[in-house]
């Protein structure tokens, strides 16, 4: 059986749940939660990387300590272009965007300095084209 083939186990789900939550958790720990030696541990982090169930690993900011205290979920129709992906991706208010099917054509997190910086981000998205949005405010994040 090749790597790529080979089944993820309970532990390696485990990993992944931990690895989630905490992606820098020393290895010494992350064995003794999965009852592992860190080594042991740290060569299935190793595996699921080299089989690209791991992808990569990545900062989470803390938006309000940044001053952003809004979150906001945005739906937009949106005649979408590399262009326009480029500069979404240029945006710090930007959490994270995704391209889907039916209506909308976009989804857009973002992180505003309160309702001002929510508005000034709405006229922006019309700039680049965007019409039909509808705007839920986060109130709470729950993962």
């Amino acid at each position: 059986m090749t790597v790529e083939n080979e089944a993820v186990d309970g532990i390696d789900h485990k990993i992944l749940i931990i690895m989630k939550q905490d992606a820098r958790i020393p290895w010494q720990m992350l064995g003794e939660r999965v009852g592992l030696s860190a080594n042991a541990a740290a060569d299935r982090v190793r595996r699921l990387l080299r089989r690209g169930i791991v992808t990569r690993f990545t900062t989470v900011v803390d938006q309000r300590k940044l001053g952003r205290s809004l979150s906001a979920i945005i739906d937009a129709r949106i005649t979408t272009t590399p262009k326009f992906d480029e500069a979404l991706r240029r945006r710090n208010d930007v959490v994270w965007a995704a391209h889907v099917t039916g209506v909308p054509d976009v989804k857009i997190l973002v992180a505003c300095e309160g309702t001002e910086g929510l508005d000034e981000f709405l006229q922006w998205l019309q700039k680049q084209g965007a019409t039909d949005t509808r705007t839920d405010v986060v109130l709470r994040h729950i993962v």
